[in-house]
């Protein structure tokens, strides 16, 4: 064998679980199509530590997110990655809203996070002056952290305990060996390297499902097709930045949290995202200005003193959602895939967002199913 484990992808999924790996004494090899970690999803985001909320209670997006929120602080904490616990505000705008942040309230409460408090109009004023509520609920340990340095400090922690990293190489197939394992071909500059290992943890991001068929699997009949889901961003000028002093939520509708108002560690402030599913699989990040009154209009519902040119087009992102539009809720897929015939071969589908809280937790829950396999 060339490898103990191979891990597809290095987004902050991917990283975590390298290091997880490496860090109970696996020998370990990152394939990345990209030169670098995390360019696409995991570099695309509000980079929001969620408190795990609004989840199903007892669904993996709740349990993961609420123990990982708790190990990515102390992660952090540990190693030193900027953060901020800065807290979450969900207002109701109406009092047609207000029976919503009840069955919040209560969903919170049945997924464990017993840190949530109500707040009457002048709560929500006292906290944030320049928002306009009926209601509201405060969500203290709520924050944000700096990604791109988590994600450095994962694969740091992964080197520094053998593991290694192939850039600009992306995995163009693998096949079950006869031993066991599997053989994964990876291309990179016109050329094809081939790696065999005895466990594989496809965490491809957008592409995961694509991957997930590469030994022999139907991907699709496993119900593991994604969609694309495209949300944009605009950032807010700084002369209005004094309008939030803390992450600001609408009351939430269906499957989307809503155009919300996001914080960075520098003090900025934008708004987003919204929610466009895409008709292919094209990773198209462009953000139309055309979007302006859209977000300006959705922002205004709670936000005072925004002004349509204070807003211009700042990033966007792409979510893998197993859900298409309209569909109800999907979890989290972390499968190991024994059942289907591939033992060792682990899939992570529909990593969307709160991914990155949960990426920790994700990465001890992959490692226990190979030892558990094993």
């Amino acid at each position: 064998m060339d490898a103990d484990a191979v891990v597809i992808g290095a987004g902050v999924v991917g990283l975590a679980c390298a290091r997880e790996l490496a860090a109970r004494g696996r020998d370990v090899v990152i394939i990345e199509r990209h030169e670098r970690f995390g360019v696409e999803t995991s570099s695309r985001n509000s980079e929001v530590i969620h408190a795990g909320i609004y989840y199903p209670a007892g669904s993996l997006k709740a349990r993961l997110c609420v123990a990982g929120s708790r190990r990515l602080y102390a992660w952090c904490a540990e190693h030193g990655i900027p953060h901020a616990r800065i807290g979450k505000l969900i207002v109701a705008s109406t009092a047609d809203e207000e029976p919503r942040l009840d069955e919040i309230l209560r969903q919170a409460e049945a997924n464990g996070v017993s840190s949530l408090r109500p707040l009457s109009a002048a709560d929500v004023r006292a906290l944030e002056p320049h928002v306009r509520a009926t209601r509201g609920l405060w969500s203290p340990d709520t924050g944000i952290v700096d990604s791109h340095q988590l994600m450095a400090s994962l694969l740091a922690e992964a080197e520094g305990r053998g593991g290694t990293a192939a850039w600009r190489h992306e995995v163009v197939g693998a096949d079950p060996l006869r031993g066991g394992g599997f053989g994964v071909t990876a291309r990179s500059d016109g050329e094809t390297t081939r790696i065999e290992a005895r466990t594989v943890v496809n965490a491809a991001g957008l592409d995961a499902d694509l991957v997930a068929a590469y030994p022999g699997l139907d991907a699709r009949a496993a119900g593991y097709a994604l969609h694309f889901a495209r949300g944009h961003y605009f950032r807010v000028h700084p002369r209005k930045a004094h309008l939030a002093r803390h992450l600001v939520y609408p009351t939430p509708r269906l499957s989307h949290l809503g155009i919300h108002v996001t914080l960075d560690l520098a003090g900025g402030v934008r708004l987003g995202p919204d929610a466009e599913y895409l008709p292919g699989r094209v990773q198209d990040y462009a953000v139309s200005t055309g979007l302006r009154d859209k977000f300006h209009a959705a922002a205004s519902r709670y936000l005072e003193g925004l002004e349509p040119e204070d807003l211009s087009p700042d990033l966007a992102g792409i979510r893998p959602k197993l859900q298409g539009p309209g569909e109800p809720f999907r979890d989290f897929v972390i499968a190991e895939e024994s059942a289907r015939g591939f033992p060792g071969w682990i899939n992570l589908v529909g990593i969307e967002s709160p991914g990155l809280t949960c990426c920790l937790a994700i990465a001890t829950a992959v490692a226990d199913l190979l030892e558990d396999q094993a």
